[in-house]
């Protein structure tokens, strides 16, 4: 796993005209408030109350497999190389057809850097290059109509430098938002984030920006400003949003230039925040913590967070590592109840595409998948795994990622868009893309299909327990189990045939395939409850046991 302190220098790609940009639009702050900033606000801090709780979706959509989506490189609706709401929306019958229940979305607000989204400037305005309020009240009825629940992600730590609360704030020390903000007057001495001084000086002060200078953080100490985000939330959740994504929650307080992760009160405030949303029926929420996922993911803080680690050993143990395959299978014996598990995601930190990780070896590429769509968690598809697109060969760190969806082998756009992207094509769209995989039985977006209608199907691939775990070699086995039903999940993540252990089955247990051969007689268990599965060299299989 690459250390999260890589992560925000991948956020950091500004360069010395957009600091002096910066400078100059705080010194006219400095002078006066415009009436447009004013009018913002207004609109920004109107307090939300709580509007209709009803959920529109079943009560297991968030149990499902979760897609996580950039909106700007998934598919462009109105011609100007860039991606759309409209586009999205254009796009849910193939997320349906491909079994998910839940779309995360990177990023919607209006933002600062236009791209990545996580400088945000409006927490209430969608990004112009996406469409309007109305479109994203479109997107949510259309996904709610097939099932499909929307997960926004949401940033509590910083706003954008932009941002008409921190211009405000940045104004003077007399300013009715400097408390919202972390000042002090002259930078402290001793800090060092991500190798860098978090601390920016101005005339007015010096505030304190964790990731980036174009992202300051909040001062959550401040109680107007928690209410001031769950009043953000509960906007979005009145007009039907699912649940969110939490991003940095743990670098939400700092207490000091050795204690600035993970502290304390990020948990408390945390815990806040899921009541708050929790306050809507059939909601969800995850967070994202890679410090500390399991204490996050712990009922008195977030109740869900990314399984931050095991995207390595899932790459890992689908290349024949056997330290990986141990690593997993013992993570998930103590695991909080709720987890989220990942093959990979936007953030470069996190580990490149799984095509390039995995140098196109398509029977790893599917161990790979299996590896997290079957783990006891809600596991989230990066979009485009599903097809096995590489990262762009042209790019580095986050943008090589984050690529327009490779819908066909049409050159210079992919069925994208019809004109020029915002962004380098995927290096291998020519192959790898929705057109070309669609009716060919055993293509990988067919496999990830038929993989991922086998866990919603069953209860126990969804919410089922993990238990007996036995790692014996090269070969994996663990039960999944709820109410009455279990499932044996089976590996050889070696490349010779090997004939794997399971244990602490029922005796003389009936297994009948569900997976690749559904229905077939597979094997029963002895008098002890075990039994010896025969697998090919890096293959799986999945069993009903009656």
């Amino acid at each position: 796993m690459r250390s999260q302190r890589t992560k925000p220098m991948t956020r950091q790609c500004f360069s010395v005209w957009q600091g002096l940009w910066l400078a100059m639009l705080l010194a006219c702050s400095a002078c006066t408030t415009l009436p447009q900033q004013a009018q913002t606000l207004d609109e920004e801090l109107k307090p939300v109350p709580v509007g209709n709780v009803r959920s529109a979706l079943g009560p297991h959509w968030k149990h499902g497999v979760m897609m996580e989506i950039y909106v700007r490189g998934y598919q462009d609706s109105n011609g100007d190389g860039v991606g759309d709401l409209r586009g999205l929306i254009n796009r849910l019958d193939y997320l349906q057809e491909l079994g998910v229940t839940g779309l995360w979305l990177m990023p919607v607000f209006e933002s600062q850097d236009k791209d990545h989204g996580y400088a945000i400037a409006n927490y209430r305005r969608i990004e112009a290059d996406y469409g309007s309020l109305e479109d994203f009240d479109a997107l949510v009825a259309q996904a709610h109509a097939r099932g499909i629940g929307i997960v926004l992600d949401y940033v509590m730590n910083h706003s954008a430098a932009d941002h008409a609360l921190f211009a405000d704030s940045s104004a003077s020390r007399q300013s009715r938002f400097r408390d919202w903000y972390v000042w002090q007057d002259t930078p402290p001495a001793g800090w060092k984030i991500y190798s860098q001084n978090p601390w920016y000086e101005m005339d007015s002060g010096a505030y304190f920006a964790g990731f980036w200078n174009q992202m300051p953080d909040f001062n959550l100490r401040n109680p107007a400003v928690v209410s001031w985000h769950l009043d953000n939330l509960r906007f979005w959740l009145n007009r039907g949003v699912d649940g969110f994504r939490f991003d940095a929650v743990g670098n939400l307080f700092e207490n000091g230039p050795d204690a600035w992760e993970s502290q304390p009160e990020n948990h408390v405030l945390m815990q806040q925040v899921r009541k708050a949303v929790m306050a809507y029926d059939n909601r969800y929420m995850v967070c994202e913590a890679p410090g500390d996922p399991q204490g996050f993911g712990m009922p008195e803080s977030c109740g869900s967070s990314f399984a931050f680690g095991q995207q390595a050993n899932v790459v890992g143990a689908a290349a024949g590592d056997d330290s990986s395959i141990q690593d997993m299978a013992d993570y998930w014996r103590t695991a909080p109840v709720g987890m989220a598990n990942l093959g990979s995601n936007h953030d470069a930190f996190a580990g490149e595409r799984l095509w390039d990780q995995l140098e196109g070896n398509t029977q790893q590429l599917k161990l790979a998948a299996a590896s997290y769509l079957l783990a006891p968690a809600t596991p989230f598809v990066y979009y485009g795994e599903e097809i096995g697109m590489a990262g762009a060969r042209g790019l580095k760190g986050d943008p090589r990622l984050r690529t327009p969806m490779s819908w066909t082998a049409q050159p210079g756009h992919g069925g994208f868009s019809t004109v020029e992207p915002f962004r380098e094509l995927s290096a291998n769209a020519a192959s790898q893309n929705v057109a070309s995989q669609r009716t060919d039985a055993a293509s990988l977006l067919n496999f990830y299909k038929s993989l991922i209608h086998l866990r919603t199907a069953r209860a126990s691939l969804m919410v089922g327990s993990y238990t007996d775990a036995v790692v014996d070699k090269f070969c994996l086995s663990y039960q999944r189990r709820h109410g009455t039903q279990t499932t044996l999940v089976a590996f050889n993540y070696g490349r010779k045939a090997a004939s794997c252990l399971a244990r602490g089955l029922p005796r003389q247990a009936k297994l009948t395939a569900l997976y690749p051969s559904a229905g077939s007689a597979a094997a029963s268990t002895d008098t002890d409850g075990q039994v010896r599965l025969p697998l090919l060299g890096q293959s799986f299989a999945v069993f009903s046991v009656d």
